[in-house]
């Protein structure tokens, strides 16, 4: 689920998603916000890359991302974390 395995190509697996969610925090930005520029960004793809993230698995990637102390949440923001 994590790590892309057998069963679970590439782009389906948490980082895969969570390095496109990373790609789309330039600024800060409001958990629809950011859903948003991710589907736009999917939908730009070669046709043959496309699949459609789906909103739980935006939610267990954003989860992902914070347990591994890479984005922050304040005030209703979402920012990637300053190393």
């Amino acid at each position: 689920m994590i790590l892309p395995s057998k069963h679970l190509s590439y782009d389906r697996a948490l980082l895969t998603v969570g390095g496109h969610l990373l790609t789309s925090l330039t600024y800060p930005r409001t958990i629809s916000s950011l859903w948003v520029e991710v589907n736009r960004r999917v939908e730009a793809l070669d046709v043959s890359l496309r699949h459609r993230i789906t909103y739980d698995w935006f939610i267990l990637a954003i989860d992902l991302l914070y347990a591994l102390n890479a984005i922050e949440f304040e005030n209703g923001l979402v920012t990637r974390r300053s190393v």
